[in-house]
């Protein structure tokens, strides 16, 4: 009885905070968080967590940030993924993680597109195929969050992607920047963080070859090879023939693999079988076609990211295990992860579109940009965010390329140099040393760092 009247407890604080449906809204008792589900369309619902900061600082002239994180994939859960294996309170483990983004705003985490991990339909063909429509069902939910809570609208909200998320990103922005200006959404928008973001899959096919030859990984056979497929991949683009460029992309991995002796896609110094963020043991691997490796990564990163080789550790158990029970609202036949494999094929004809122009007019507008990007990383490599970057349209686009970097230490060691960074008008870059594709869990220091220094966290001294 005295658990019923607790969890009763909870229901009413978040509807009362929330307004929203009370059976689709929950959180903990001590109001550090909150989540549910906002029915975006008829029968397809985003599940969100929103996590409030115990690190809080008051400060009327720096309102306390908010971060929306978006996951890559597509179909990588936020909830899961980027709560914890990268930036949220807990790992996966279930312990403490020191350099979590809490410490300089609050966390809010959707599992989007719909189908994404706890997010599900209950029709199949109710799953995005664009990421414009990925983007409106984002925006609905902000809608149903912050119009009708005063609290939440004081606070700028950062949208910080990684990888395909970097897509979303910029169409959500842009769609929530629209809503803002007609008046149907109560929002600050406080900037659009791209992390290693996959915004011109054109310029990263063409920077694989001539990279992995330079690091003495591929040979010229392998580069010959790898950059026809890239200039096919180009013509298919040209003559938006997006279906196919994706299968000539997933033909380009594997002869990336192939002529690489399997490097890791997302830290080009290691063997995919080695790396000790994604976790890939050789068994796991066996009999993993090479072409879906990095679609692979990307939806299972993470089953034992953040644990010691052979743990027991395993996201799938934890998410519909412990956290699910806790949850307490995802309905019984929702699995976290059951229809993830939904979501990709679905976006087949948007995977390998372009968004610079969707960075061209969030800068056009006025909103703060911030590109950051891993050293090491390869399938979204710093050489092919640089040569998107230099197709900007952007009237501060000559401005910004001729500003010296400058260089970024930790606190406390100030003789190794950690980032370098670059900032004109509302574009910045950094440039993370030391880091692949996941760049929080990888470099976590000078991450922290730098995301106080974007959201001008209160907390940020």
């Amino acid at each position: 009885m005295e658990k019923h009247f607790l969890l009763l407890i909870s229901l009413v604080f978040s509807f009362t905070l929330f307004h929203v449906c009370l059976a689709s809204t929950a959180g903990t008792l001590d109001g550090s968080e909150y989540w549910g589900y906002v029915e975006v369309r008829p029968k397809a619902h985003l599940f969100w967590w929103l996590y409030k900061s115990p690190y809080r600082v008051e400060d009327p002239s720096k309102p306390w940030p908010i971060i929306l994180w978006l996951q890559g994939g597509p179909g990588g859960s936020g909830v899961a993924f980027g709560n914890f294996l990268e930036i949220g309170p807990l790992d996966s483990n279930l312990k403490p993680r020191n350099s979590t983004w809490l410490h300089k705003a609050d966390l809010l985490f959707v599992d989007s597109p719909v189908a994404t991990g706890f997010s599900y339909v209950e029709n199949e063909t109710l799953v995005v195929r664009t990421d414009e429509e990925a983007a409106t069902d984002l925006t609905t939910l902000l809608k149903e969050l912050f119009n009708r809570n005063e609290t939440l609208q004081k606070s700028p909200l950062y949208i910080f992607a990684e990888s395909y998320g970097g897509k979303f990103a910029v169409t959500l922005g842009i769609s929530a920047f629209q809503a803002i200006e007609a008046g149907e959404l109560k929002l600050q928008l406080g900037g659009i963080a791209l992390g290693d973001s996959w915004i011109s899959p054109e310029d990263f096919v063409f920077s694989w070859g001539p990279l992995l030859k330079d690091l003495s990984r591929m040979s010229s056979n392998g580069l010959n090879i790898s950059n026809s497929l890239a200039l096919k991949i180009q013509q298919q683009l040209a003559e938006g023939a997006y279906v196919n460029a994706t299968s000539t992309w997933s033909e380009l991995e594997s002869v990336v693999l192939d002529y690489s002796n399997n490097v890791d896609l997302y830290n080009f110094m290691l063997d995919y079988e080695n790396d000790p963020v994604v976790g890939i043991s050789k068994e796991r691997s066996k009999g993993l076609s090479k072409d879906r490796y990095s679609m692979y990564v990307e939806a299972r990163f993470y089953r034992s990211a953040g644990a010691t080789a052979g743990s027991s550790s395993d996201l799938y158990s934890l998410m519909n295990g412990l956290i699910k029970k806790k949850l307490k609202i995802i309905p019984r036949n929702v699995t976290w992860g059951g229809q993830n494999g939904l979501v990709f094929p679905a976006l087949h004809g948007d995977f390998m579109k372009p968004r610079i122009q969707e960075v061209d007019e969030l800068l056009a507008k006025g909103v703060r940009v911030i590109i950051y990007n891993g050293q090491l990383d390869l399938i979204c490599s710093t050489k092919g965010a640089e040569a998107w970057l230099n197709k900007l349209k952007w009237d501060g686009l000559k401005n910004f390329l001729s500003v010296d970097p400058t260089p970024l230490y930790c606190k406390g060691h100030n003789s190794t140099t950690k980032a370098f960074t670059t900032s004109y008008q509302n574009l910045s870059f950094y440039w993370i040393l030391g880091a692949g594709h996941f760049v929080p869990v990888e470099q976590p220091c000078i991450s922290l760092q730098m995301v106080g220094t974007v959201t001008q966290s209160p907390n940020n001294s």
